[in-house]
């Protein structure tokens, strides 16, 4: 049985990594870390969790945690990973996005280098059962020879971008992104929040990858809806085009035609998601116990497509076509601010 443990517990994404212990029979949510003391008492209230820390370093020595999720803003996500790595804690999933922008993005780059600590990336619509059904007929070939792809989220990229990027990256697994083109628009999302998610209102590009395959990639409210209800947070979705056929996930529904035949239905995002973060979560103890068997939501695969981001934004600034892996231009999301405000 693992001990696991969170860190940051105010905001509504830790209710969800806590939920998911139902459906998480290797593992115990033992802990829990944050630094209002209000928040992690309720929080360990409603969870049933006694042992809970305003200070998440005095969590790792005295719990020693076999795996941490961290639910905290983008820019502490560096110092949390390096104080787990001075514990010796084995384990860590990390909420997305990963960085801000390129200065975090090569600090957390150079961590990785040397690290012993396994990090995965929470998007855990990975491990979707119908993503993951999708995702293995494309594998197994059923939709033919892989042309093209593409995914949509009507969030901006901070907030959903990571998971649509992430989404094209399970359906070609082992292709690796070559250049990039992208455009953007819109400041609001670029302001300064507390949660440190900052990103261009729009954004649009064409992203190829070495295995000859070219994606589309759209975040904002100019994206598709996928349902009537307007609540921006619903419309994620991703379509794979092959020379037999094509698969499409959303948010609420999938179809999947092959030679002309059509399968199709409806699920429900919420019970899939439980069942997502629950499979994420036991894939990582998986790799606690085998190094070969790397999580698929890797550190390594996280930034690879965090350059993509980057790039997206060079390529925006400078009206040029990027070239990937990208070296990132310093003061990216100053530079959008005072071109798009």
């Amino acid at each position: 049985m693992y001990k696991c443990a969170i860190v940051g517990v105010s905001g509504g994404r830790a209710h969800g990594h806590a939920e998911a212990y139902e459906h998480i029979p290797r593992g115990r949510l033992v802990a829990i870390s944050t630094r209002n003391r209000e928040n992690l008492d309720a929080f360990g209230e409603w969870f049933g969790v006694t042992a809970r820390y305003t200070d998440y370093c005095e969590m790792f020595d005295r719990v020693k945690p076999d795996l941490v999720h961290v639910n905290t803003p983008p820019t502490v996500r560096l110092e949390v990973m390096e104080a787990a790595e001075a514990a010796g804690i084995p384990a860590m999933i990390v909420e997305k996005p990963l960085a801000c922008q390129g200065e975090d993005y090569v600090a957390i780059r150079e961590f990785a280098k040397c690290a012993r600590l396994k990090v995965a990336i929470n998007h855990q619509l990975q491990f979707h059962p119908r993503r993951q059904m999708l995702q293995r007929a494309v594998r197994e070939g059923r939709i033919g020879e892989v042309r093209f792809i593409e995914a949509s989220a009507r969030m901006n990229l901070a907030y959903q971008g990571t998971h649509s990027l992430q989404a094209i990256g399970a359906f070609i697994p082992g292709a690796v992104p070559v250049s990039v083109f992208g455009q953007v628009a819109g400041v609001e999302g670029l302001r300064e929040t507390l949660k440190h998610h900052y990103a261009p209102d729009q954004s649009v590009a064409k992203i190829a990858y070495d295995s000859g395959v070219h994606a589309v990639l759209q975040c904002g409210p100019d994206a598709p809806m996928m349902t009537d209800d307007p609540v921006t947070h619903k419309h994620k979705r991703i379509a794979v085009y092959g020379s037999r056929g094509h698969v499409l996930w959303s948010m609420w529904s999938w179809e999947m035609l092959i030679d002309g035949v059509l399968e199709a239905g409806v699920h429900d995002y919420p019970d899939e998601d439980i069942l997502g973060q629950a499979g994420m979560t036991e894939a990582m103890f998986d790799w606690i116990e085998d190094d070969a068997a790397v999580h698929p939501l890797n550190l390594e695969l996280a930034l690879q497509d965090f350059g993509i981001i980057l790039g997206m934004y060079m390529s925006a600034l400078e009206h040029r076509v990027v070239a990937l892996p990208v070296e990132p231009a310093p003061d990216l999301i100053a530079r959008l601010r005072g071109r798009l405000g």
